[in-house]
């Protein structure tokens, strides 16, 4: 069975957010979504600064298997990037939602939030 914090929202496209301080939101890939990569080997991530939209490509993770984006689930701007995953891409699959976090996001003002989904959706989404 999948790890799904309850005290975190996802996207469709199977990524966690955890809402921080103020404006900031930090994301990684779910429990499920690295399980099905397989061992991941390198992760590109996104630039400090970049600003990122809804749906768009935002950081890659290549694993034995395949290469995968990981999308942005809402706009705003990369405030952090997690650079121990240079050296320790294999934190996505042992700690996927501590660790293994890819990114933080400050939102853009009037962000829309309705696409993201909380765990029991989520949990329907993979086991369906």
């Amino acid at each position: 069975m999948m790890n799904v914090p309850e005290d975190l929202k996802y996207s469709v496209d199977h990524e966690w957010l955890r809402f921080e301080d103020g404006n900031r939101v930090r994301i990684g890939i779910t429990d499920y979504a690295q399980d099905a990569l397989g061992d991941v080997v390198y992760v590109e991530l996104p630039d400090v600064g970049a600003v990122v939209t809804p749906g768009g490509s935002m950081s890659e993770v290549e694993s034995t298997k395949s290469v995968s984006d990981v999308y942005a689930p809402l706009a705003g701007t990369i405030v952090e990037s997690n650079s121990d995953l240079d050296d320790a891409p294999e934190r996505l699959n042992e700690d996927p939602y501590g660790e293994g976090w890819i990114c933080v996001i400050e939102m853009a003002d009037g962000v829309d939030l309705s696409a993201l989904i909380d765990a029991a959706a989520y949990r329907g989404l993979t086991e369906g």
